[in-house]
């Protein structure tokens, strides 16, 4: 089953549980910033995004603004990042969705991508 994790004030976030359940598609949604996903998650998502440690941060966000991540993750290791992820919801880009079953996880909500990888 597809696990998302959303921010209920996030317009993409909404968009997304509208789209899958427009689709009829199962999930299970936690709140990102109360219950982000844990490292082991991190770890899974990271693989199979190839492997872009970027690709999982919010870098939109303020926080990964004022924690000066632009310069700070291009040398941070992954384990820090993740564990860092793993602390604060707002850091990862969202909605994040991860079936572990299928080995599949979808970062940021684009209609045409997740119609792609899950219809």
């Amino acid at each position: 089953m597809l696990t998302l994790y959303t921010y209920r004030n996030c317009s993409t976030c909404r968009a997304a549980v509208k789209w899958l359940r427009r689709q009829g598609i199962a999930f299970e949604e936690h709140p990102i910033r109360d219950q982000p996903p844990s490292v082991e998650t991190l770890l899974q998502a990271l693989t199979d995004l190839g492997g872009d440690l970027r690709a999982l941060f919010n870098t939109s966000g303020q926080d990964y603004r004022a924690l000066n991540l632009k310069d700070r993750l291009p040398t941070m290791g992954v384990e820090e990042a993740l564990r860092m992820l793993a602390g604060n919801g707002n850091l990862i880009k969202r909605p994040f969705a991860r079936d572990a079953s299928r080995g599949l996880t979808l970062v940021g909500f684009k209609e045409t991508a997740w119609s792609d990888a899950l219809t």
